[in-house]
């Protein structure tokens, strides 16, 4: 199967999105308004096609000079293994508005560590913690 880049994701797409969010445990209760209204305060998406259906996607929120925060980096079962990861990252890294960007960060799980690792992303950030403020959602 080849892959297509997308440059901008079409209605058919936020379907796609929301079936691969849907299948992971860390996004499974996106709601498809939440998810228009996400990528509406997006900078960038990186995302790739196979037969006009959303295989791989990433979303980048950033100022464009020293951080980029990425997110939602998601493959499709179906492209899992086939290096699709791969091309998303690269697709990433070689973005022309982020190329220039000091540092690029995400966090992942400790099973995904050694496949960020081959393009130099490390945990090695000395003193630096990782640290969340959740909102308690009505009812809770």
């Amino acid at each position: 199967m080849s892959l297509q880049r997308l440059e901008t994701l079409a209605p058919s797409h936020l379907e796609d999105l929301l079936r691969l969010y849907r299948g992971e445990w860390w996004s499974r209760d996106r709601t498809a308004e939440e998810v228009r209204r996400m990528l509406e305060g997006t900078d960038e998406i990186i995302a790739f096609a196979s037969d006009d259906r959303l295989a791989a996607f990433a979303r980048v929120i950033t100022d464009y000079v020293y951080k980029a925060l990425v997110f939602d980096v998601i493959v499709d079962p179906v492209h899992r293994g086939t290096g699709a990861g791969r091309l998303l990252v690269d697709a990433l890294l070689s973005h022309p508005r982020l190329r220039s960007v000091e540092h690029l960060e995400l966090y992942c799980r400790p099973e995904h560590v050694a496949f960020y690792e081959q393009w130099g992303f490390t945990s090695d950030l000395g003193a630096l913690h990782f640290m969340r403020r959740a909102r308690t959602r009505c009812g809770e």
